[in-house]
């Protein structure tokens, strides 16, 4: 008998990706929006009772960092009250529960990568519901995996990586901030990554998926460290030498040339955004080698491998309710 897997987030970054890769642990019900918001907890009952799947992946978010300084409530719901019923939900059902959170749970006042036990200390209100949403899933009882990942991107959906080539084809001068230091995290890598858990979690067994022994959170990001300058810099070098045949390439550029020619660094203060950011969000993601013998390559070869030739994007997601990929 197939196990059943409930994925939500199917149309994002981090969705998208891993719904290319979660067939070979069953079948994977990915409901859109429409049929499971995680702002509506009686939804989310209902779909979780229909479903009854043997493992929840939560990949959707509230990822509008500075939407949430004035829709807090809108992003606790998302961020944490959903995923709270979702693990209640879980629970009962003997179901474990992944899910993905973020380096902004931390204030960025070491100098050193953050590990697991370093106490939070979110200083925007993104950071405050990402962390809410931790500590309601860990009191829920479930069995579970969060992984906590930075600064995310992919050839697909709002990011990063597409605003600095849609810029690049508009002003030939970009500035951008040089004194936040992280570690971009390709969306395809980390659902690798995630993959490659399940596996060493599971094994070869059909028996039901448990986490007893692995539960927790873990850091899971691009080895290395640089900042938002060295990264939009590191994009245009890499689009100056892609194919031209590129399509998502093409589709971010909506095919007109790339003019930018300087990249200029300024401070954070300058950019005046309404959501204060941390300095240094580095991740250390040693446990995650320890427990699980999974890395993520180091955040350039991850760009890189990007801009490769057989880069494409995830297709766009047609799984509903009632069917399954």
């Amino acid at each position: 008998m197939k196990r059943t897997i409930l994925l939500t987030g199917k149309t994002g970054q981090l969705g998208s990706e891993l719904l290319r890769s979660l067939r070979r642990f069953g079948e994977v019900i990915a409901p859109d929006r429409n049929e499971l918001d995680l702002r509506d907890p009686e939804t989310i009952r209902l779909v979780m009772r229909d479903v009854k799947p043997q493992l929840v992946i939560n990949a959707a978010a509230y990822t509008a960092v500075d939407a949430a300084e004035t829709d807090e409530a809108g992003a606790l719901g998302v961020n944490a009250e959903g995923p709270h019923v979702l693990a209640q939900e879980a629970k009962k059902l003997g179901a474990p529960l992944i899910h993905f959170s973020t380096d902004y749970v931390f204030d960025g006042s070491k100098n050193i990568p953050y590990v697991e036990s370093d106490s939070p200390n979110p200083l925007n209100a993104y950071g405050r519901t990402k962390l809410a949403g931790e500590e309601a899933i860990r009191n829920s009882g479930a069995d579970h995996l969060i992984f906590r990942t930075s600064w995310v991107y992919a050839t697909h959906g709002r990011n990063f990586l597409l605003t600095i080539l849609r810029l690049a084809t508009e002003r030939e001068e970009l500035k951008i901030v040089d004194d936040q230091t992280g570690a971009p995290t390709c969306a395809r890598d980390l659902a690798e990554s995630t993959v490659k858990v399940l596996a060493r979690a599971i094994g070869r067994t059909q028996e039901p998926i448990a986490f007893s022994n692995f539960n927790g959170i873990y850091h899971a990001t691009a080895a290395g460290q640089t900042t938002w300058y060295e990264f939009a810099k590191a994009i245009l070098e890499e689009a100056a030498r892609a194919p031209r045949n590129l399509s998502w390439l093409t589709a971010a550029t909506n095919g007109r040339p790339i003019i930018a020619r300087r990249v200029l660094p300024i401070s954070t203060r300058s950019f005046g955004l309404p959501a204060h950011r941390p300095a240094y969000s580095v991740l250390s993601n040693a446990r995650l080698l320890q427990i699980f013998g999974v890395t993520l390559p180091d955040w350039r070869i991850q760009l890189e491998k990007c801009f490769s030739p057989d880069a494409t994007p995830a297709p766009t997601p047609l799984t509903s309710l009632h069917s399954s990929q």
